[in-house]
């Protein structure tokens, strides 16, 4: 009778000892823009904003993937656009993960996802405007802006530790 009652409370206390644990985890979240897009190819793709990359957007992808198997993601998320999810495939095959999409106007959605889920390392594709916005909802301020559409180089490493940013780095490949 006794454990019985005791099971309810034994439970609550292990959720609760995981979710903390979950939070005070570091964490490290690489940041990047996709690939150089291409400027001619399908019509209606294009019409509808969304191209593949160029040939050296895919070039650049590759380097990407070089550039960033050392952070070891565990998860790889893309906006739903064929440039995002391009630059995307490279370190997801060689990862051997599959590319996650998400929604570039809810990417604030991420934020709990990543901080408070049980995988250490996340990679996430996104856009000129929304790259740099993730990094400053992660940062909790207005530090970084808008890149140039002509940026395609760079990419942050956001290391958080308990859910707080502790260090952010800028890398180009």
């Amino acid at each position: 009778m006794k454990i019985q009652r005791l099971l309810p409370f034994a439970l609550v206390c292990l959720v609760g000892l995981f979710a903390q644990t979950s939070l005070a985890q570091k964490k490290t979240i690489v940041l990047v823009r996709h690939a150089e897009k291409s400027t001619t190819g399908n019509a209606t793709d294009m019409a509808k904003g969304d191209p593949d990359l160029s040939p050296e957007g895919l070039e650049r992808a590759e380097r990407l993937a070089k550039a960033v198997k050392k952070y070891k993601p565990d998860v790889v998320y893309s906006t739903d656009y064929k440039r995002t999810k391009q630059t995307a495939e490279p370190i997801a095959k060689l990862r051997r993960k599959e590319v996650q999409t998400y929604d570039p106007a809810k990417q604030a959605d991420l934020i709990p996802l990543m901080l408070n889920g049980k995988p250490k390392h996340y990679l996430i594709i996104g856009h000129s405007n929304t790259t740099p916005a993730l990094a400053n909802l992660l940062f909790k301020k207005e530090v970084f802006k808008q890149l140039p559409d002509t940026e395609y180089g760079v990419y942050w490493v956001i290391k958080t530790k308990k859910g707080v940013v502790t260090k952010v780095e800028m890398y180009t490949f």
